[in-house]
């Protein structure tokens, strides 16, 4: 089901949400990271909903633990209309599918 989703997504935005929103945004945002697939990734931060995640991510890349070109693949916005301008300008970093997801 996540993969036919993914596949017929231009890209991904995370309204507020709960665990079951965390757990699809981040399995969207490591196959980016992984190039699995190459679309915009999004947090719609209404309410600064997402300000503890954004932190810990923020920390994650200053502690080493995530790649500021990891982190950079993730667009925070509270804004609608600035969140959708954002992904419309998306220009992809890395060629998706680095690997055969078939053979993993």
């Amino acid at each position: 089901r996540k993969a036919v989703m993914a596949d017929l997504s231009d890209g991904f935005i995370a309204m507020p949400g709960g665990i079951g929103t965390m757990e699809e945004f981040f399995e969207v945002l490591s196959w980016a990271q992984l190039g699995i697939h190459n679309k915009p990734c999004a947090l719609l931060n209404a309410g600064d909903y997402y300000r503890p995640l954004i932190n810990f991510l923020d920390h994650a890349a200053a502690e080493d633990f995530l790649k500021p070109a990891h982190r950079s693949l993730l667009f925070v916005e509270a804004e609608p209309e600035t969140l959708l301008d954002r992904i419309e300008a998306f220009i992809a970093t890395h060629a998706a599918q680095r690997f055969d997801a078939a053979k993993t």
